[in-house]
């Protein structure tokens, strides 16, 4: 950036003044130091006696910062983001937001050069930062080899057209980085089709955002006829088309989920369902339960497909287990329409675990925001229990203050396990197995199970009695119900 003073009387110019960016690594970003030497100023009295090669300048910058983003592409061959959050709240709400944000990205596999947080009266309805600091974000990017930006929040397709006008960068948000975690982790063909329905929805409003938008009005209307569609329109009405396809065949889907649920009704297991937070250890809970081995990793939505096991509590009482997807704050409307079939299975459910993580900081917005959900869902009156998972990681102390206060807030009947300790689990059973003994008498059902108390062990043969969200899932579970 150059300024030229311009002498108003006789139209000569006289001293000038300029400035430009310096290199810098991620790491340097956020020091304070490389912050007050991130640019470098020069001046002269006049052009004549400014002695810069600018050429070679520019030539010179651009291959220091190029070296720069080489060596982060080499450290990951993935994606580079900037992660940002804008709030009208308070800071730690939005540092505690940005915390998940950061751990949604690593889930995608994205890595995370830099975080900004701006804190606002308002959003700005356009750029949703304020002008001055969509610039400083620009720079930033430009500076750290950035080639993407993720917004903790979810952008109106006018404020991604407005941005993306500003920059060459890929912009997205909250809500597209769960989309993308969900494309990659569905395996099962119904899963498949859930994400991309989901994905079609979110794009459809988006598609005007488009720099060929100014052309619909080519078409229709008075002076329009004749030309036929323009790309846009043909767009959205293949997106249109495809979407009505995918929901006949989610709806078939859901016929089948259907009448499965009533062939194990009619056969009389009761159904366990668990329920929680993202990450909060509902397939390790199922692979201890029962001798299983559904993947189980330490990040976001791990696992997509639902998946269903046997299982004999205590008192011999035989139940069905079934592992559901994981919720999440601000879950994306679209993604809980397209998978409202496989979220049905919590509705026939006899008992909901809810899982919860006792490590996590935000552990009582995870706990709202999961009964929040399932309220929206309508489970609200299937009977539930809290258990508070990773007890391990925990004080005693701290452990049953936190206990205290979740049972006090909402009148929850809750309990502590380790989903990795088999022996921290056998209260969750019992008292799951009273819950269900409690109900059959309240509906005055006869008797199916016998009043001996065993121990947890799980049928033999449970390999073989696994229920998966998949076609061939579902059918070794109704054969090992029948047998």
């Amino acid at each position: 950036m150059v300024a030229v003073e311009i002498d108003e009387r006789t139209g000569l110019s006289g001293k000038i003044r300029g400035a430009h960016l310096l290199p810098v690594t991620p790491e340097e970003v956020d020091d304070a130091a490389a912050t007050a030497a991130a640019y470098t100023f020069f001046e002269a009295p006049a052009a004549s006696q400014l002695d810069i090669d600018f050429l070679e300048l520019i030539n010179s910058l651009e291959e220091e910062m190029a070296r720069n983003r080489r060596v982060v592409r080499r450290a990951a061959a993935r994606d580079r983001a900037i992660l940002v959050g804008v709030t009208t709240a308070s800071l730690s709400e939005a540092e505690e937001s940005m915390a998940e944000l950061r751990e949604l990205a690593a889930s995608a596999g994205i890595v995370v050069l830099n975080e900004i947080i701006q804190r606002r009266a308002s959003v700005d309805p356009r750029t949703v930062l304020g002008r001055g600091k969509l610039d400083d974000l620009l720079v930033r990017a430009l500076r750290l080899g950035a080639d993407l930006i993720v917004f903790d929040r979810e952008l109106s397709p006018a404020q991604v057209r407005s941005i993306s006008e500003a920059t060459d960068l890929k912009v997205i948000d909250r809500a597209q980085l769960i989309l993308d975690i969900f494309a990659q982790r569905a395996q099962t063909r119904e899963g498949k089709i859930q994400v991309e329905l989901a994905q079609l929805r979110y794009m459809l409003p988006r598609l005007i955002a488009g720099h060929d938008s100014a052309f619909s009005r080519l078409a229709g209307g008075i002076g329009g006829r004749g030309p036929g569609e323009t790309k846009l329109e043909t767009d959205r009405r293949r997106v249109r088309d495809r979407i009505n396809r995918l929901e006949k065949e989610i709806e078939h889907q859901r016929l089948r989920r259907q009448q499965r649920r009533k062939e194990r009704t009619r056969r009389g297991l009761p159904v366990i369902s668990i329920v929680g937070y993202t990450n909060a250890g509902k397939s390790t809970l199922l692979n201890t339960l029962t001798s299983s081995e559904v993947l189980a990793e330490q990040r976001m939505f791990a696992t997509l497909d639902p998946t269903s096991r046997r299982l004999r509590l205590p008192r011999e009482q035989e139940v069905i287990v079934n592992d559901t997807v994981g919720f999440i704050r601000d879950l994306p409307p679209d993604l809980i329409a397209a998978f409202r079939a496989t979220l049905e299975e919590i509705s026939d459910s006899d008992l909901l675990i809810h899982l919860v993580d006792a490590s996590n900081p935000r552990l009582r917005q995870q706990l709202e925001s999961v009964e929040r959900i399932l309220g929206e869902l309508g489970h609200t009156g299937i009977p539930r229990l809290v258990a508070f998972n990773k007890a391990d990681l925990l004080p005693p102390e701290d452990l049953e203050s936190i206990l205290r206060q979740a049972c006090q807030d909402g009148a929850r009947e809750c309990l502590a396990v380790s989903a990795l300790d088999p022996g921290t689990l056998r209260p969750l059973l019992e008292r799951a197995g009273a819950i269900l003994a409690r109900n059959l008498t309240l509906e005055e059902k006869p008797a199916r199970y016998s009043v001996e108390t065993g121990t947890m062990k799980t049928r033999e043969g449970a390999d073989d009695a696994e229920e998966s969200a998949s076609e061939t899932g579902d059918e070794r579970a109704e054969e090992a119900v029948a047998r």
